[in-house]
């Protein structure tokens, strides 16, 4: 069917556009009709002549399962049908692949499948922690609530990732701004330096001579460089792959002496922050287990929650192997502890998720504060070093005609 664009005016004179998918034009007056909208414009929206090519459709963002999960929860709360909150979300949605997307869920909703039966289609954009809770929440009579939680939830999430990224891009983007100048320094700037000191008949001093060699050596080699470069990433990201280098390389990771730490404590507010959500919305306690363990993003973190939910299941609390996991802090299996011997362990989970997102805010910005002047510092070196090196022939020659 064809989608047309409307514009039209509201009860109170505002002006509203959007989109709707429909048989005719007559249809189109007929939907505005009943959600009282005057139409002003109907037109049928031209093609996309790209729409078919997957690549350069719009992705569907994090962001946008937000929204999407605030809006549906709010409209489930106002009284409205499953379905009819999918059709006013896909009515306007502007995102063309979300858009696609939600008329395929109201589509199999309406054809006797459940919302979170679904979404399992959508793996990509909803996960198995999204899908699991939506089931509980159908199930439970309270999808208003989870879904209204799982946008909470997905805000945190959010936030958390961004806040490593903003961490980890300073340092990335100033060793990448360092190589490329060094690099050209060496292969552009020190050889008019090397003509003139040909001239001089004199030898080098030693930190001259270093830079001279290196410079002839990337100009020489800077091919077979660029390709052991690239090789050394696939190698990395080949050994990274298989289940003993993912492990290798994630405890590694976690026994950094400044990086480690924050990883650690963004893994303790991950596990806390999405343990809790889950059974705060009636997620079985192994289920969820074997769900946070999948997203964990860490094969050392993921190993020890495999080995909780293992002594779950044989009559064990969760906090005795915590403890035997030695990746989580004292604190974190106390306050666990504590919150299973109340029968309050969803909102301990909770509670150690605010402590430990606050103490992640902070050791970001330590991390920040730290690396910043070790930068400045590193770069100064680096390239006030050449450019010393390649001045001191100059100042030999200076002594020597003052002399």
């Amino acid at each position: 069917m064809p989608v047309y664009k409307w514009e039209g005016k509201n009860r109170k004179h505002e002006v509203q556009k959007g989109e709707l998918e429909a048989s005719n034009e007559e249809a189109v007056r007929a939907h505005l009709q009943r959600i009282r909208i005057t139409p002003l414009k109907i037109k049928v929206k031209p093609k996309d002549l790209f729409e078919n090519v997957q690549f350069l459709q719009p992705k569907v963002q994090q962001q946008d399962i937000i929204i999407f999960s605030r809006q549906f929860s709010t409209m489930i709360d106002a009284g409205l049908p499953i379905i009819q909150c999918l059709d006013i979300l896909h009515t306007q949605q502007e995102n063309v692949t979300f858009k696609k997307m939600l008329k395929s869920l109201k589509e199999s909703v309406e054809g006797g499948n459940t919302l979170a039966e679904s979404l399992k289609k959508y793996p990509k954009e909803f996960d198995s922690l999204y899908v699991n809770m939506v089931a509980a929440g159908e199930a439970g009579g309270i999808l208003d609530v989870i879904l209204r939680r799982l946008s909470g939830y997905l805000e945190k999430a959010a936030k958390l990732k961004s806040q490593i990224k903003s961490a980890m891009m300073y340092p990335l983007i100033t060793l990448a701004i360092a190589g490329i100048v060094v690099v050209v320094i060496l292969v552009f700037v020190i050889p008019v330096f090397q003509e003139m000191f040909a001239d001089f008949g004199k030898e080098l001093p030693v930190p001259t001579q270093i830079v001279v060699n290196a410079s002839e050596m990337v100009k020489s080699k800077i091919h077979y460089m660029i390709v052991a470069f690239i090789l050394f990433i696939m190698a990395y990201k080949r050994f990274y792959r298989t289940p003993k280098g993912h492990e290798f390389m994630d405890d590694l990771f976690l026994k950094l002496p400044i990086v480690g730490v924050l990883i650690r404590k963004v893994a303790v507010s991950k596990f806390t922050r999405t343990m809790g959500t889950m059974m705060a919305s009636g997620v079985a306690i192994l289920d969820a287990l074997d769900i946070v363990a999948k997203t964990a993003g860490n094969k050392t973190i993921e190993k020890a929650i495999y080995n909780v939910r293992s002594g779950i299941s044989e009559g064990r609390t969760m906090a005795d192997p915590l403890v035997e996991s030695g990746v989580f802090p004292s604190m974190v299996c106390s306050m666990i502890a504590v919150g299973e011997s109340t029968g309050a362990l969803d909102a301990m989970l909770e509670k150690i998720a605010d402590f430990y997102e606050e103490e992640v805010d902070t050791a970001v910005e330590n991390l920040t504060s730290a690396i910043e002047p070790l930068m400045m510092v590193f770069m100064g070196g680096l390239i006030g070093g050449l450019v010393v090196s390649m001045y001191l022939p100059v100042f030999q020659m200076a002594g020597a005609i003052g002399g």
